[in-house]
């Protein structure tokens, strides 16, 4: 389920009078209907009752009753009910900010957005009723659930979004600090991709599945290796191919000394020029090779070309602008907002 951010609403406070009569009439026509509700929370003007609480969260509670202990379902219930009472109200202070400034989603939209969903996740309407099944949700819910995601989209739109900027010199500030580095005396700067074998068929402890599983792994090294040096990003394949958690920084294992590396390594590599793609060598777990990006004394190595990174460091400082941005504005709105527990 999609975490929802904070929002907030620019009404007045209700006097504590309003609140009271408010919770009698409540109670009065919860006792006549003959419902067990109450209310559990005041944002400005609006309620959340109980019954919203356990429409909202009942996937959630449901997988919690299922899969944790029975001496922590308590403490984790009450908990889950806390996390879920804070979506609601981020829920509630986004529909009042919306309505004051006459932001709106309409049922086309909505609909528009749903369908869009489908096809991003390569769905079809039926696969989703069967997950939202799973998690207790109704198909309405998600896309009450939907709608207030794009409502708020609006929303930051409008209020933070235009008024962010990032400078040229901004980028290539960070560019210099995060893509290149300065390689000691007697260091080799090395790109690694890694493929293990024992994943798949070998798991089962035959030789000969074993076998086939390791030829698997050498196919796919090679296969990769041969569009690196076809001139495809090497950071970029490793993200999508490499085993090995350095795969997570595009395959960057930093500066080695010849004494850090593994045999296998060494071997590998001290043959290399800069730039240079080492062959496949085999290791304990799998097969790997190697880019050595310098290996010369005070030389500043460029991870990657400033072009070829630009955008992708200016969404990132943008990302991160706007979560500062957001952030503040959440709570100036909150400060000016009327939310009690009850």
């Amino acid at each position: 389920m999609i975490r929802l951010f904070s929002a907030c609403s620019f009404f007045r406070l209700p006097t504590a009078a309003f609140f009271i009569l408010l919770t009698s009439l409540i109670t009065t026509n919860l006792h006549s209907a003959e419902l067990v509700d109450r209310v559990v929370a005041v944002v400005n003007d609006d309620v959340i009752t109980m019954s919203e609480v356990d429409e909202e969260g009942r996937g959630f509670f449901k997988k919690i009753t299922e899969q944790a202990p029975v001496a922590q379902q308590e403490e984790a219930l009450r908990r889950a009910r806390e996390e879920v009472l804070n979506n609601l109200i981020d829920k509630k202070l986004i529909s009042q900010v919306a309505a004051k400034q006459n932001v709106s989603v309409s049922d086309e939209e909505l609909q528009a957005a749903a369908e869009q969903m489908l096809i991003n996740n390569k769905i079809d309407r039926a696969t989703l009723d069967a997950q939202l099944a799973q998690m207790g949700m109704a198909y309405e819910s998600y896309l009450g659930t939907l709608r207030n995601q794009i409502l708020q989209s609006k929303l930051v739109n409008y209020e933070i979004r235009s008024k962010i900027i990032i400078t040229d010199n901004m980028i290539l500030d960070y560019y210099d600090t995060h893509y290149t580095k300065h390689v000691s005396q007697g260091g080799y700067y090395l790109m690694q991709m890694g493929f293990i074998w024992g994943r798949g068929s070998g798991t089962n402890g035959s030789v000969p599945a074993k076998y086939a599983d390791k030829v698997d792994a050498k196919k796919r090294a090679e296969r990769v290796r041969n569009l690196v040096l076809n001139g495809q990003d090497f950071r970029t394949l490793a993200q999508k191919f490499s085993d090995l958690p350095s795969a997570a920084d595009g395959g960057d294992l930093g500066v080695f000394e010849e004494d850090e590396m593994a045999p296998y390594m060494r071997d590998a590599v001290l043959k290399l020029n800069p730039g240079e793609i080492s062959e496949v060598i085999e290791t304990p777990s799998g097969y790997q090779f190697f880019k050595l990006l310098s290996s010369q004394d005070g030389q500043i190595v460029v991870q990657a070309s400033f072009e070829s990174v630009k955008e992708e460091i200016r969404n990132k400082l943008y990302e991160e602008q706007l979560k500062s941005e957001f952030d503040l504005w959440v709570k100036k709105l909150k400060e000016d907002a009327y939310i009690k527990k009850l």
